[in-house]
C-alpha cells in the first residue's frame, strides 16, 4: 500500500561550526550566524527524511517536505529532494521568524491541514539549534492524531505503523494506527547521501511558497508575534579553568601533596 508522508525539516546553523564562531546579540537575544558557515538541514530532520524514504522504498508512496522560515537557502532546503523526496513546500515570510515551539507547531499544523490527506508525518526528535523537542508532539496534539517519539525504526505493516522507540535501557515496539506523527532519533542510522541524479532532479524542481494568508493564519498568530513564552536571556556560558603546579622532590611526595590538595578542595 503506497504511503502518503509529510516530513518537517528545519534550516539551522551548522551544529558542527566551531563554538568560538558563535556570537550572541544580547539586545535582541538572538544568535548571530557565524560568517562563512552555511546553514544545514537539522541532522535529526535528515534522519526523519531517511525514515520516510525507507518506507517509500519498500511500499511506494509520496513524500512532501515542509519547511518554515524566511530567506531560506534553496541549496539547503532542497537537500531532501535530492535524497528522494517528491515535493517541497516552504512557509516563507518575515512573519514566520522568531517563533517558539507553539507558534512554529501551529503554523506547520495549518500548512499540513492545507496539504490535506496524509498517512504519516515525520519530524526530527528535536532541532539541532534549540533542542526543545516540542514541535513534533505539538503538531500531533493540534491535529488530534497519535504520536510516537524517539523512533529508531519505522515500518508500515497491515495498514499500521510499527515503531521501535528508544528508551533508556533498550527499545519498545509500538503499533499505532494511521494517520500518526513520529519523531525520529539518530539511532535510525545515517541518512543516505544525495546522488548526482537526485541533485540534478532537485535543481529542476521549484518549491511551493506559502504565505500566512495561504494557510489561513494571521501574522499575529505565528512567528515572534505568536509566541507563548518570553526569552529572558540568551548567553554563552563562561568557562574558567585554573592550574596549580604541585612541587615536590619525589613522585611519592608529589602524590601525597596532590591527594592533600584534592581533599582540601573537596574533590577527593
Amino acid at each position: 500500500m503506497p504511503v502518503n508522508m509529510i516530513v518537517c525539516c528545519k534550516q539551522v546553523i551548522d551544529p558542527e561550526a566551531p563554538p568560538a564562531s558563535f556570537k550572541i546579540d544580547p539586545a535582541s537575544n538572538q544568535v548571530i550566524p557565524p560568517p562563512g558557515v552555511p546553514p544545514v538541514i537539522s541532522p535529526f530532520d535528515e534522519q526523519a527524511v531517511e525514515a520516510a524514504l525507507r518506507i517509500k522504498d519498500s511500499q511506494g508512496g509520496k513524500i512532501t517536505v515542509l519547511s518554515l522560515g524566511n530567506n531560506l537557502l534553496r541549496d539547503v532546503v532542497k537537500k531532501p529532494l535530492s535524497m528522494g523526496a517528491d515535493e517541497l513546500i516552504l512557509l516563507e515570510d518575515p512573519a514566520f521568524e522568531g517563533g517558539d515551539s507553539w507558534s512554529t507547531a501551529y503554523a506547520l499544523t495549518m500548512a499540513i491541514k492545507k496539504i490535506g490527506q496524509f498517512d504519516l508525518i515525520f519530524c526530527g526528535r528535536q532541532a539541532a539549534d534549540w533542542d526543545a523537542g516540542q514541535v513534533g508532539s505539538g503538531i500531533a496534539e493540534l491535529l488530534g492524531i497519535p504520536s510516537v517519539t524517539v523512533a529508531k525504526k519505522v515500518e508500515v505493516v497491515d495498514g499500521k505503523a510499527k515503531v521501535e522507540r528508544v528508551i533508556a535501557d533498550g527499545y519498545q515496539v509500538i503499533e499505532v494506527t494511521m494517520p500518526a506523527l513520529i519523531t525520529v532519533s539518530n539511532e535510525l542510522g545515517e541518512a543516505r547521501y544525495a546522488t548526482l541524479k537526485g541533485i540534478m532532479a532537485a535543481a529542476k524542481k521549484q518549491p511551493v511558497i506559502w504565505k500566512p494568508a495561504d494557510i489561513g493564519v494571521e501574522p499575529g498568530q505565528i512567528g515572534a508575534a505568536g509566541r507563548k513564552n518570553k526569552l529572558l536571556k540568551l548567553f554563552q556560558p563562561v568557562k574558567e579553568g585554573k592550574c596549580e603546579i604541585i612541587e615536590a622532590d619525589s613522585p611519592a611526595e608529589a602524590g601525597t601533596k596532590l591527594a592533600q590538595r584534592l581533599r582540601e578542595s573537596k574533590l577527593f
